[in-house]
């Protein structure tokens, strides 16, 4: 009886293997300086980490840190779709800011006794500035707060932080 033949099929080479593509990352790495800065680091010890720690340890940098930290905590209970109004409201804001300083430029005159009657019946004027002044009741209400520790005033949950 004849015995069967053992056959591997090779597979096709589709792409670099992971032996060539490591290579090429290592030639660019080099190419770009990377390598020759990852070495430096670690020749150097952990000169730049006192560096580091010593520049952040400053009250200044504290304060900078705490504070991005703060921005970050408040923009992150804003919705998208809030923040999308939020700014592109702003976007308009300045637009239309910068629109009214070429009006005056071009001569237009302050509307008067008689505009500023009118103003005070305008119900459109009222709606639109409605939201404005409660805006900057909330605003003042939050700057009337006492606030020991920011994370704990955010979360509500104590800090010795």
């Amino acid at each position: 009886m004849a015995k069967s033949i053992e056959y591997q099929v090779e597979p096709p080479k589709i792409g670099p293997t992971a032996e060539e593509e490591l290579q090429r990352l290592l030639q660019t790495l080099h190419e770009h300086g990377v390598l020759r800065l990852a070495n430096d680091l670690v020749a150097s010890n952990n000169e730049w980490m006192q560096v580091i720690v010593s520049g952040l340890s400053r009250k200044g940098s504290l304060n900078t840190i705490q504070n991005i930290s703060v921005l970050l905590l408040a923009l992150s209970t804003i919705p998208p779709e809030r923040m999308y109004k939020l700014a592109f409201g702003l976007r308009d804001f300045i637009a239309e800011l910068s629109r009214e300083e070429q009006e005056e430029s071009a001569g237009n005159s302050a509307p008067g006794a008689r505009g500023a009657w009118k103003m005070l019946h305008d119900d459109e004027l009222w709606q639109s500035l409605t939201p404005i002044l409660n805006g900057m009741k909330a605003f003042s209400r939050r700057m009337e707060e006492e606030v020991d520790k920011p994370i704990s005033s955010f979360s509500g949950k104590p800090s010795d932080a």
